[in-house]
Protein backbone atom coordinates (compact mmCIF):
# COMPACT_ATOMS: atom_id res chain seq x y z
CA UNK A 1 0.00 0.00 0.00
CA UNK A 2 1.12 3.62 -0.64
CA UNK A 3 0.16 7.30 -0.45
CA UNK A 4 1.42 9.50 -3.21
CA UNK A 5 0.61 12.90 -2.47
CA UNK A 6 0.70 15.69 -5.04
CA UNK A 7 -0.36 19.22 -5.85
CA UNK A 8 2.59 20.86 -3.88
CA UNK A 9 4.24 24.39 -5.49
CA UNK A 10 5.14 27.55 -5.36
CA UNK A 11 2.54 30.61 -4.48
CA UNK A 12 1.85 34.05 -3.39
CA UNK A 13 0.99 34.93 0.28
CA UNK A 14 -2.63 35.30 -0.29
CA UNK A 15 -3.22 32.50 -3.06
CA UNK A 16 -4.23 29.19 -3.15
CA UNK A 17 -3.41 25.72 -3.72
CA UNK A 18 -5.14 22.21 -3.25
CA UNK A 19 -3.00 18.77 -2.65
CA UNK A 20 -4.36 15.44 -3.06
CA UNK A 21 -3.32 12.25 -1.24
CA UNK A 22 -3.99 9.12 -3.04
CA UNK A 23 -4.20 5.08 -1.37
CA UNK A 24 -2.88 3.20 -4.03
CA UNK A 25 -2.50 -1.10 -3.77
CA UNK A 26 -4.63 -3.58 -2.83
CA UNK A 27 -6.79 -2.46 0.25
CA UNK A 28 -9.71 -3.15 2.03
CA UNK A 29 -10.13 -0.43 3.72
CA UNK A 30 -8.54 3.65 4.93
CA UNK A 31 -9.93 4.95 7.90
CA UNK A 32 -8.56 7.91 9.45
CA UNK A 33 -6.74 10.20 6.97
CA UNK A 34 -4.63 13.09 7.70
CA UNK A 35 -2.27 16.02 6.33
CA UNK A 36 1.08 17.00 8.07
CA UNK A 37 3.53 19.22 7.69
CA UNK A 38 7.36 20.38 8.14
CA UNK A 39 8.74 23.20 8.16
CA UNK A 40 12.46 23.47 8.16
CA UNK A 41 14.19 23.49 12.08
CA UNK A 42 10.77 22.61 12.67
CA UNK A 43 9.01 19.44 14.08
CA UNK A 44 6.42 17.59 11.75
CA UNK A 45 3.01 18.86 12.92
CA UNK A 46 -0.63 17.95 12.36
CA UNK A 47 -2.12 20.06 9.91
CA UNK A 48 -5.83 18.05 9.28
CA UNK A 49 -7.07 14.74 10.16
CA UNK A 50 -10.50 13.40 8.70
CA UNK A 51 -12.12 9.82 9.57
CA UNK A 52 -13.68 7.73 6.83
CA UNK A 53 -17.29 9.46 7.89
CA UNK A 54 -16.33 12.80 7.52
CA UNK A 55 -15.84 14.12 10.87
CA UNK A 56 -12.30 16.88 10.68
CA UNK A 57 -10.00 18.04 12.68
CA UNK A 58 -7.83 21.31 12.51
CA UNK A 59 -4.55 22.77 13.50
CA UNK A 60 -5.77 26.14 15.06
CA UNK A 61 -3.26 28.19 12.97
CA UNK A 62 -5.33 26.73 9.57
CA UNK A 63 -8.79 27.21 10.82
CA UNK A 64 -11.19 28.82 8.51
CA UNK A 65 -8.68 28.62 6.00
CA UNK A 66 -7.70 25.33 4.90
CA UNK A 67 -10.51 22.25 4.28
CA UNK A 68 -9.65 18.90 4.06
CA UNK A 69 -11.97 16.42 2.42
CA UNK A 70 -11.67 12.92 0.98
CA UNK A 71 -13.53 10.67 -1.51
CA UNK A 72 -13.94 6.96 -0.37
CA UNK A 73 -14.92 5.16 -3.43
CA UNK A 74 -11.46 6.80 -4.48
CA UNK A 75 -9.18 6.09 -1.60
CA UNK A 76 -8.06 9.89 -1.68
CA UNK A 77 -7.86 12.83 0.67
CA UNK A 78 -7.24 16.30 -0.40
CA UNK A 79 -6.28 19.76 1.32
CA UNK A 80 -7.88 22.96 -0.02
CA UNK A 81 -5.55 25.56 1.17
CA UNK A 82 -6.81 29.34 0.40
CA UNK A 83 -5.36 32.52 2.41
CA UNK A 84 -1.67 31.01 1.99
CA UNK A 85 1.06 32.87 4.53
CA UNK A 86 4.57 32.31 3.92
CA UNK A 87 4.03 30.40 7.60
CA UNK A 88 2.60 27.47 5.59
CA UNK A 89 5.88 26.80 3.71
CA UNK A 90 6.48 23.51 4.59
CA UNK A 91 7.12 19.84 3.43
CA UNK A 92 3.65 18.46 3.73
CA UNK A 93 2.74 14.63 4.01
CA UNK A 94 -0.56 12.50 3.92
CA UNK A 95 -0.71 9.82 6.34
CA UNK A 96 -3.50 7.17 6.60
CA UNK A 97 -4.55 3.99 8.92
CA UNK A 98 -5.07 1.37 5.77
CA UNK A 99 -6.11 -2.50 5.90
CA UNK A 100 -4.52 -4.14 3.17
CA UNK A 101 -6.09 -7.09 1.76
CA UNK A 102 -4.59 -9.90 3.50
CA UNK A 103 -2.99 -7.57 6.39
CA UNK A 104 -3.69 -5.71 9.29
CA UNK A 105 -4.54 -2.08 9.91
CA UNK A 106 -0.98 -0.38 9.64
CA UNK A 107 -0.54 3.64 9.65
CA UNK A 108 1.07 4.47 6.30
CA UNK A 109 3.33 7.86 5.32
CA UNK A 110 3.42 9.22 2.13
CA UNK A 111 6.33 10.86 0.71
CA UNK A 112 5.60 14.52 0.59
CA UNK A 113 4.89 17.25 -1.73
CA UNK A 114 6.76 21.41 -0.70
CA UNK A 115 4.52 24.11 -0.88
CA UNK A 116 6.18 27.20 -0.62
CA UNK A 117 4.53 30.68 -0.03
CA UNK A 118 6.38 33.83 -1.03
CA UNK A 119 5.53 37.01 0.60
Amino acid sequence: VQLQASGGGLVQAGGSLRLSCAASGSLISVNNMAWYRQAPGKHRELVARITSVGVTTYADSVKGRFTISRDNAENTMYLQMSTLEPGDTAVYYCNADVRPSGGTWANVWGEGTQVTVSS
